[in-house]
């Protein structure tokens, strides 16, 4: 069935558990590449080293059909052991980590670590010139905290895209 265009685009947060042997990552990204689905931000790692387990959260957008055949795609990749939509998850985690580096001076300099309290944003390096921040939180967050360092001297930033787990005690 084809996707109706009245159906909104959405953001989803997918984890994927799959073997930790070459060419899986290939496979799961061909998929995404082969259908013209977009990958917003993917993150890989190891999860479990005794079972040679990793994980891989993909942020995709799409119709909620469109996100649905991904899911039932991934789903058949043999390496694939489950597939969680994290987002729909009600006890789904998401967090973003990213590294900001800001130069400034005088006054933009006192804003900046006004701003990065604010955000409870904590300063890792600091030069005369500049600062580099950590940052972690929702990816909301960081993209409410980057727009604010924008004006006051914004160089550069290094996100880790999205990572995510499941409340409570078992596993995603």
């Amino acid at each position: 069935m084809p996707p109706r265009l009245d159906q909104a685009i959405e953001s989803r947060t997918l984890a994927v558990i799959v073997d930790d042997e070459p060419g899986v990552l290939a496979r799961v990204v061909g998929l995404f590449s082969a259908r013209g689905y977009n990958i917003v931000s993917l993150t890989v790692a190891e999860t479990d080293h005794s079972s040679r387990q990793s994980r891989i959260t993909i942020v995709t957008s799409g119709q909620a059909i469109i996100i649905d055949q991904i899911k039932a795609q991934l789903d058949r990749i043999v390496s694939v052991h489950k597939v969680v939509d994290v987002t729909m998850d009600p006890a789904g985690v998401e967090r973003e980590l990213a590294l900001i580096k800001v130069r400034c001076s005088g006054q933009n300099r006192i804003e900046a670590l006004r701003v990065s309290e604010i955000f409870r944003a904590k300063v890792i390096d600091t030069t005369l010139e500049s600062f580099i921040f950590e940052l972690t939180g929702a990816s909301e967050k960081i993209d409410a905290f980057t727009d604010l360092m924008r004006p006051l001297g914004l160089v550069e930033v290094s996100r880790t895209g999205v990572l995510s787990i499941r409340r409570g005690p078992d596993p995603t």
